[in-house]
């Protein structure tokens, strides 16, 4: 998906919900942004049952969230930064055996289309072949594999980041914290990449410099 067809989706997202019809902006974003947001969530937390009931997390969160959002982010990083809140809510919730999922509205059709999503993504997902590279990303922490998915798989900006890692709850970041939290982003980035190299080359997945 190109950044002019992003415009035209967010767009409509955006007329959708300033005229009050939530329930179908949300359908909107779910189909445009659903896959993407469910392969993020499940490259964090590996097991099935976790991944698909985070996503479930991000679709109610997002649909009450919504006519709030305040559009000073693309709405793509605005759904990022929720599904990583979700994830967060969900991993707290685990540790205290309390993590419930409340069911989107009856009789909308946004239940239908997070199934929908769900069982597409995770078909494809099963089919995709993992490489060695991939067993190595397996092995970093949550918060590396976020950070090294979020801008090299999708390839968000290091302003995009910084909103999505402040969190979507969190009050809006003003221009000088933005930069300030784009360089720490940059220098963790370059020791990721640094650690990676280093795991590669053990492997003998990459030659020795020099």
């Amino acid at each position: 998906m190109n950044a002019d067809t992003r415009r035209t989706i967010d767009a409509d997202i955006r007329r959708l919900a300033e005229a009050g019809d939530v329930g179908a902006a949300t359908s909107v974003a779910l189909r445009a942004y659903g896959p993407e947001i469910f392969e993020f969530v499940a490259a964090l937390h590996r097991n099935e049952t976790d991944a698909s009931e985070v996503f479930s997390l991000f679709a109610e969160k997002l649909w009450k969230s919504l006519p709030s959002f305040r559009w000073d982010a693309s709405f793509r990083t605005w759904a990022y930064a929720v599904a990583r809140t979700s994830s967060l809510d969900f991993r707290r919730a685990e540790k205290r055996r309390a993590a419930r999922v409340v069911p989107l509205p009856e009789g909308s059709s946004l239940s239908a289309i997070e199934a929908e999503v769900r069982t597409v993504t995770r078909s494809y997902l099963r089919t995709e072949r993992r490489d060695r590279f991939a067993e190595l990303r397996a092995r970093l922490s949550p918060e590396e594999q976020e950070l090294l998915m979020l801008r090299v798989d999708r390839q968000l900006s290091w302003d995009d980041l910084a909103v999505v890692l402040h969190g979507e709850d969190a009050p809006p970041l003003r221009a000088d914290e933005k930069k300030r939290a784009a360089a720490r982003l940059r220098k963790r980035f370059q020791h990721l990449k640094e650690k990676l190299y280093e795991m590669g080359r053990r492997e003998g997945l990459v030659g020795d410099e020099g």
